[in-house]
């Protein structure tokens, strides 16, 4: 089963410099995996559901897109367990006037199938049908690999993003940025939680933010660590986006971004935090070549410490690249 969706990039999808917002192309990944895995889970018969949006993978940016280029993204389902459904998305852009096509970006999403007749109950997917014998047994790794990496995220749900008066640049309290929004209907579903790509486009613009306000310059993003979706976001409710300087390279920012929700009119619910994600980006001169980044000044010790493990991310990903870069003997 596959699935594919075509739009073009128009100026309010894209920053000043015209190079189209990660948090855009997020969504439309979003809006991919979330069409093809809620139309598998209704495959069969039995209770009717949708597919709510779990987690998902790393996903670099392999190359800007512009305005006026038409993106698009196809959509495949390549595992399902009793409960979930892994769906690779790839983007590829088309520029219409010369008819140049490129990759920009591979993403890897997992979705849950939630009862139409009650969004807390999650429903069992349908099995899906694989091509080689192997392909059930690597997805089950993958699997296995995204349920422990999920549960290792939980430990950081109770950090709050602290302002802090008149900081000085290059600190973590300088850049860091905050977005209130009231969760509306145009948000959600139609069974009134948010789709996974609205939060996601909302993550991406708090993170520019923090990038712009630190290094002063145009940004764009790079990449997304994997994206923890903890618990869903009800229509109604008033989520904070908060956003911070973790680590900085020669060349490129790490943010780490927090979502929290906030059931204002339901005193039976207490603040909870409902995703969480790191952000790449790197800084672009006015003809987008690559410029030095400032580097981060963190002062307490849980700001050197979050540095500390930024730094051990970063430096995994480049000893990961470097080695795929090699050829093989």
């Amino acid at each position: 089963m596959a699935s594919q969706l075509s739009r073009i990039m128009r100026p309010d999808d894209a920053n000043v410099a015209g190079n189209v917002h990660g948090g855009t192309i997020l969504k439309m990944i979003e809006e991919a995996g979330a069409i093809i895995s809620t139309r598998h889970c209704n495959s069969q018969n039995g209770e009717r559901c949708v597919a709510a949006l779990a987690r998902v993978e790393r996903t670099d940016f392999l190359s800007p897109m512009c305005i006026g280029e038409v993106a698009h993204v196809s959509a495949e389902i390549t595992y399902t367990s009793k409960h979930s459904v892994e769906v690779q998305v790839n983007v590829m852009s088309e520029n219409i006037l010369t008819g140049t096509k490129k990759l920009t970006n591979k993403a890897t999403l997992w979705y849950v199938p939630l009862s139409l007749k009650n969004v807390d109950k999650v429903l069992e997917v349908p099995p899906v049908v694989y091509s080689r014998q192997e392909q059930e047994e690597e997805g089950r790794k993958r699997y296995e690999a995204q349920k422990l990496e999920r549960m290792e995220t939980k430990w950081r749900n109770g950090d709050i993003v602290q302002p802090a008066l008149n900081p000085e640049p290059n600190t973590v309290s300088y850049s860091q940025s905050s977005l209130i929004h009231l969760v509306g209907p145009s948000d959600c579903t139609l069974h009134g939680f948010v789709h996974g790509g609205v939060t996601m486009k909302l993550m991406d613009e708090v993170a520019g933010i923090v990038a712009a306000r630190h290094c002063k310059t145009n940004i764009v993003t790079a990449s997304v660590d994997a994206i923890n979706f903890h618990d869903k976001i009800r229509k109604g409710y008033v989520i904070t986006i908060s956003g911070r300087m973790t680590f900085t390279s020669n060349k490129s920012m790490e943010i780490e971004v927090l979502v929290d929700a906030d059931p204002v009119v339901d005193n039976s619910q207490k603040r909870y935090r409902a995703a969480s994600a790191f952000f790449t980006y790197v800084s672009l001169s006015q003809e987008g070549k690559s410029l030095p980044v400032p580097q981060l000044v963190p002062e307490t010790e849980d700001e050197k410490k979050r540095f500390e493990e930024g730094k051990g991310r970063y430096l995994q990903m480049k000893a990961k690249r470097q080695g795929q870069a090699e050829p093989q003997a």
